[in-house]
């Protein structure tokens, strides 16, 4: 995904260029490239008048920030405890499968991202999934196939 330098100082100027807003500004980048890509850093430690290391140090430290381009279409698969009994290794499998991803990567396309997290919050439910928002709880391979050609 293309990016600009111009929409960068659009959301620092948003918060006033105030370095104590950095992991603000820093998730609303994110949010709008999907991604944090070294030229924005530094561009963004320029801007706020701080070191790099800085910056990388907070973002290597919030497992949120991504350093590598994101999917438009997340999906999350639960691996905790929870769901980790209910099968979240199965469904993982099947995720996987169906999109044609291991964990924590993206297509070359970038139309999907697949990654795990610990716990999605509806332990009730798992193993769960989440894409876009969407939660589902143990879904088949053929509703994941569906899920996938709807986001086409």
């Amino acid at each position: 995904m293309s990016y600009s330098l111009a929409e960068v100082n659009r959301i620092i100027d948003g918060y006033g260029a105030d370095k104590e807003a950095l992991v603000q500004i820093l998730l609303d980048i994110q949010h709008e490239f999907r991604w944090l890509s070294r030229e924005i850093l530094l561009h963004t430690a320029d801007r706020l008048g701080l070191p790099m290391n800085h910056i990388y140090n907070v973002t290597t430290f919030y497992k949120h920030f991504s350093l590598i381009p994101q999917g438009r279409h997340a999906v999350s698969v639960c691996v905790g405890t929870a769901c980790h009994v209910r099968g979240a290794t199965q469904l993982l499998n099947r995720v996987s499968q169906g999109l044609a991803l291991s964990p924590d990567e993206t297509s070359a396309d970038e139309k999907f991202s697949l990654k795990t997290v610990s716990c999605l919050g509806c332990c009730a439910l798992g193993p769960v999934m989440v894409i876009d928002g969407k939660y589902m709880s143990n879904p088949t391979a053929n509703e994941i196939t569906e899920i996938v050609e709807e986001c086409e």
